[in-house]
This record gives structure tokens, C-alpha cells and sequence, in this order.
């Protein structure tokens, strides 16, 4: 009886065993030993890296074919894709935290968060596009009116539309799901500050003319992608723990590559019109306008030891430098930030809509910081501090009556013969 149950004992073990010698080789088939120095998966030692690069290639290109059409058929079209990237975006991070147990005990609150994001994007475009809404409609006298009246109170408009849905919110707390309802309140917010809010000034850069779109958002692509294959063919030391394949051989290449490809860029988009000449109306037809001189080549002296006495270098090109510093070492944290927000939820992608990419979410990332940028460095460099004579001209026949017109052209009028008096 004893040599029966040690005999039994005995194939337990053997059996615990084995199963540990199993399960251990199971585990080191699952996850082979690809470390590098502070146990980061480095690109350059993952075995299915050929794989992966072709798919994401393949991806890529869809998306520059598809991209390219839409720049080629203008800034209405462009905006149309960015809004249409934002409701993509929103719904990746809505799904995020969304619980479907504490969804159904709620009926429309789902709906609330989608109401929050259309009242901060009528804001958004509202502000931004008004002026070009207002000469759409100049010619009809009554629709411009009442495009004018909306505008002017538009703020007024979309505080109580939000102070509508923040008494929606009040109304709809339930008992034993409140710690959920603030929850996706404040996520509903933080997504509105932190994406809708700063990609929607890219159409505010489409406006000002494609160019001021089309480089910084080019920069980031360059970026990413050289990153991307320097960090394939030669990474060996982390960057950063929140994103484990990207190297320091990734980020100072594609630094170096994104400077000058900024300024070979610059010079290759602002050879085109259609792309530097701003859009002063909601139309789609092509533009044609005088470039200014941002756009024409200038002239600069070399030293006596060159063989050639000048090179010319478009004046926007020294302005494309600064874009490509900023999408080279700054605009990658946002791509940072939004790895620590995917580890936070234990995600590898915030969503499988780009097969090689994740979601729309993970592209954007560092576009949004850029478009910020780009927006307001063209604003505080570029812009002339002036108003052009055009709008001047416009403000008058549109916001004054004829009366008030006659008005200004006769004190004017004095005035400039005051100063010729005074000149003489």
C-alpha cells in the first residue's frame, strides 16, 4: 500500500513537472528573448519586422494616393477630411473607457457625449470660417443677414447649447453610476481640449493657404516614417519607456531628415499657386493670386572661395526651418503622450481601422501638436500686422450704409488734401 501511493506521488511530481517544463517553453515560444539594453523590444531585433513593414507600407500608400486626391480637389475637400478624421478620432477615445453593462443602464448618455463634441465643433468652425462664410453669401442681401446675425451671435449660441447638454448631464446622474457619469464627463472634456481643440486648427491653416496645411503635416510624415526606418536598419538604444522601439538612432536621423526635407519642401509647394494663395470664400474653384514675396526667390551673396557668386532660396524656406525643428524634436511627444495613454489602458492600438497602423487616433497623434504650431507661428511671423486694403474695403461696403459711406469717402478725402497741403 505505501509503494502504491509513493508510486502515485511520484507521477504527480512527474507530471508538475513536465507541465512547468511546458509551460516555461511555452513562454519562451511566445515571447522570444529580442531584448535590448534596458529590456526594450527594439525594432531592429523583431524577427517579424519584414512582415510588419510590409503591411504598414502597403498602408501607407493607400493613404498618400487617397491624401493627394483630396489636396488636389481643394480646401473644402480637405476639411471635409479632417472633420470626418475627428469623428473618427472621438469615436476610437469615446470607445476607450466606454462600459457596456453601465451603457445600457443609460440610455442617450452616449448621445450627451456626441452633443458635447458637435457643439465644440460648431464653435471651432464657426470661429474659423466666418469670414469666409460671410463673402459665400455676399451677393444675396438676405441670406448674408442672416449668416451675419449668426455669426455675430454665435458665442452666445454655443455657451447654451453647452449649458443645455451640462444640464442634460445633471438631470440624467443616476444613483449607484455617478462615479461613471463624471468619469466620461471629464473624458468627453479632456478630448475636446487635448484632440478636437487642436486639430481643428489645421483648417484653420488650410484657409491661409494649403501650403501652411500640407508642409507641417508632410513634416510629421517624413518624421515619422524616417524614424521609423532608421530605427529599423539601425536601432540599438531606447528612446523612452513609454515607447519601447523607438531609438535614439530613430529620433536624431529622422531629425536630420525632417530639417531638410523642410527645406527642400518649402521650395518644391511654394512653386505652386494654387496651394499658396489663401481662400477667402466657402467656393472650389482653383486660385489664382499674386504669391507675394514670401514665395519668390531671393538672391544671397556667397563668400569669394565659392565657385558660384549667389544662391537663391525662397524667404518661406527660412520659416520651413522652424516647422521642421518643431516636427523633428517637439511635435514627437505627442506620439509619446498618447503611448503612456495606450499603457494606461493596457492597448496596443487605439483602434484597427489602418491595417499596420492601429487607428486614426495613433496617426494623428503628433499632427495635432503640429497643426497648433503651424497655426501659430503664421500668425506671429508670417502674418503682416497690418490689415490688407481688401478687407478694409470689405468691412466698409458690407457693414456700413450708403450714407455712412459718403460719409467716410468726404473725410478722407479732407484729410488726404490736408497732408498734400502740408507736404507742399
Amino acid at each position: 500500500m505505501a509503494n502504491m501511493q509513493r508510486e502515485n506521488t511520484m507521477s504527480i511530481l512527474q507530471r508538475n513537472h513536465s507541465g512547468r517544463v511546458r509551460h516555461r517553453r511555452h513562454s519562451t515560444e511566445a515571447t522570444p528573448d529580442i531584448h535590448g539594453p534596458g529590456g526594450a523590444n527594439l525594432l531592429v531585433n523583431d524577427q517579424n519586422k519584414y512582415k510588419s513593414m510590409f503591411v504598414r507600407a502597403r498602408s501607407s500608400l493607400w493613404m498618400l494616393l487617397g491624401f493627394s486626391l483630396v489636396v488636389y480637389m481643394g480646401h473644402l475637400y480637405i476639411c471635409g477630411l479632417i472633420v470626418g478624421i475627428q469623428i473618427f478620432m472621438a469615436r476610437e477615445l469615446f470607445n476607450l473607457r466606454k462600459q457596456a453593462n453601465e451603457d445600457r443602464q443609460l440610455p442617450g448618455f452616449r448621445l450627451l457625449n456626441w452633443y458635447f463634441f458637435f457643439t465644440a465643433m460648431l464653435f471651432a468652425y464657426g470661429r474659423f470660417v466666418s469670414q469666409q462664410l460671410v463673402n459665400t453669401v455676399a451677393s444675396d442681401k438676405l441670406l448674408y443677414k442672416v449668416v451675419n446675425g449668426l455669426i455675430k451671435y454665435q458665442m452666445f449660441i454655443c455657451y447654451f447649447l453647452y449649458i443645455a447638454g451640462f444640464m442634460w448631464f445633471i438631470l440624467t446622474l443616476k444613483k449607484r453610476r455617478y462615479k461613471y457619469q463624471f468619469g466620461q464627463y471629464a473624458w468627453t472634456h479632456m478630448i475636446l481640449l487635448l484632440v478636437f481643440a487642436q486639430s481643428s486648427f489645421t483648417v484653420a491653416n488650410i484657409f491661409e493657404g494649403i501650403f501652411w496645411f500640407l508642409l507641417p503635416a508632410s513634416l510629421i510624415v517624413v518624421n515619422d516614417v524616417a524614424a521609423y526606418f532608421f530605427g529599423f536598419f539601425f536601432g540599438r538604444t531606447p528612446l523612452i519607456k513609454l515607447s519601447p522601439k523607438k531609438t535614439w538612432e530613430g529620433f536624431i536621423g529622422a531629425s536630420f531628415a525632417t530639417i531638410l526635407s523642410a527645406f527642400m519642401l518649402a521650395n518644391i509647394l511654394g512653386s505652386f499657386q494654387w496651394l499658396t494663395c489663401p481662400r477667402k470664400d466657402l467656393s472650389t474653384g482653383w486660385l489664382h493670386c499674386d504669391p507675394g514675396p514670401l514665395f519668390k526667390p531671393k538672391s544671397y551673396p556667397l563668400p569669394g572661395w565659392f565657385s558660384w557668386k549667389e544662391f537663391s532660396v525662397m524667404p518661406v524656406q527660412w520659416h520651413a526651418l522652424a516647422l521642421g525643428l518643431f516636427a523633428s524634436i517637439i511635435a514627437p511627444f505627442g506620439g509619446f503622450f498618447a503611448s503612456g495613454l495606450k499603457r494606461a489602458f493596457k492597448i496596443k492600438d487605439f483602434g484597427d481601422t489602418i491595417p499596420g497602423h492601429g487607428g486614426f487616433t495613433d496617426r494623428m497623434d503628433c499632427q495635432m501638436m503640429m497643426a497648433v504650431f503651424a497655426y501659430i507661428y503664421h500668425q506671429s511671423f508670417v502674418v503682416s500686422q497690418g490689415f490688407p486694403v481688401e478687407m478694409i474695403l470689405d468691412q466698409i461696403l458690407n457693414h456700413l450704409t450708403d450714407e455712412e459711406q459718403h460719409d467716410l469717402h468726404f473725410v478722407l478725402g479732407r484729410i488726404l488734401h490736408e497732408r498734400q497741403l502740408e507736404q507742399q
